[in-house]
């Protein structure tokens, strides 16, 4: 395999066919791609806008990146970063509260669970999409995905909010049945889980404002099956979660109103890669000296990629092959923004 096999880009308009099949192999409850043909075009065509924006505060730009295969040209997978979450359209959840039921009289003293409809996080920025096709799941490339979401963050922190969250798909089935949605959602919005899931991804979501339930929901009123998803995430996001919490995030008590998945935060100036992360010039590498896995990105929004590859880091300076500069698309001299663990 060349090195490096991948690079993570902007993703545009060109994507359209790519995202298309991203969208199939995701399947149900991935709801960032759950958009029709005429949303994904507009969505891509947008994204390119908001790469080329200048600008000094956070706003409603949405950065989704295309890890691209290099050797194939193939897209295989996406991630995204939202500038600012929960203006437009709105961000809700159920936060998952504990009240305490007592009684002298009966001797009884318990806690119960309850789940209030809220929108407590307008005006974070998230981190999401976070998907690898199948065929391409090795070697680190879903780490080296999601670490490239921080290093973009790095790049212009000014852009993005101090708080930064990130929600996981749920418990939902290969026929795209959720439990936790059949269980509560059904009975208000009178519609099944894959039509709110477009809903929401194609919607100012008024309509969950209009359907959504009003008052506390006792958790115990509901089944078991319902019960033991909440805050639990699907298989295939497993590994996004442990991802997450390596780089601090952590269980918020929130979760999804439609498949019960929980939203994990931190606050973006403690994210590890992010934080970890060095400003060093790029030069050509001689191809003798020991290297190790370092993650490596250009430093601007406008013109971002990053790679994972082999590189020598020596007085202030990161040496990488000519593959590596080629896929960056920059040249020795240009100041790159790298992060180098034991392992990517």
């Amino acid at each position: 395999m060349s090195d490096p096999a991948y690079v993570i880009r902007a993703a545009g308009p060109a994507d359209f066919a790519a995202f298309q099949a991203l969208r199939t192999e995701a399947g149900p409850g991935f709801t960032s791609l759950m958009l029709d043909d005429a949303a994904l075009k507009m969505r891509l065509e947008q994204n390119a806008a908001g790469f080329a924006a200048k600008s000094d505060k956070p706003g409603k730009e949405r950065f989704l990146l295309a890890l691209e295969h290099i050797a194939s040209g193939d897209v295989a997978g996406c991630c995204a970063v939202k500038a600012t979450v929960g203006e437009v359209p709105p961000f809700y959840n159920f936060r998952i509260l504990r009240i305490a039921q007592s009684s002298a009289a009966a001797q009884r003293r318990f806690d119960m669970g309850v789940l209030i409809l809220v929108n407590e996080f307008t005006g974070c920025s998230e981190v999401g999409s976070l998907f690898v096709r199948k065929a391409h799941r090795a070697a680190g490339v879903g780490r080296m995905l999601a670490q490239s979401r921080y290093l973009l963050m790095a790049s212009a922190p000014h852009r993005f909010r101090e708080r930064v969250v990130s929600e996981l798909r749920g418990v939902v089935d290969a026929d795209g049945v959720s439990p936790f949605w059949e269980a509560l959602g059904r009975h208000f919005f009178q519609m099944d889980f894959s039509e709110a899931d477009r809903l929401s991804a194609t919607t100012d979501n008024q309509f969950i404002l209009d359907l959504m339930p009003k008052y506390p929901i006792y958790v115990d009123l509901l089944p078991e099956t319902a019960r033991a998803v909440i805050g639990e995430c699907h298989a295939d996001g497993a590994g996004a979660r442990r991802l997450l919490e390596w780089e601090g995030f952590t269980f918020s008590d929130v979760v999804d109103i439609f498949d019960g998945g929980p939203l994990l935060s931190a606050s973006r100036d403690s994210i590890r890669t992010a934080r970890e992360a060095r400003r060093l010039k790029l030069e050509l590498s001689a191809g003798s000296a020991p290297q190790r896995r370092a993650l490596i990105a250009v430093p601007e929004i406008a013109s971002y990629r990053a790679i994972s590859t082999h590189a020598l880091i020596a007085n202030g300076k990161v040496s990488v092959s000519r593959e590596a500069l080629a896929a960056l698309k920059l040249e020795a001299g240009a100041e790159a923004l790298v992060w180098c663990g034991d392992e990517i």
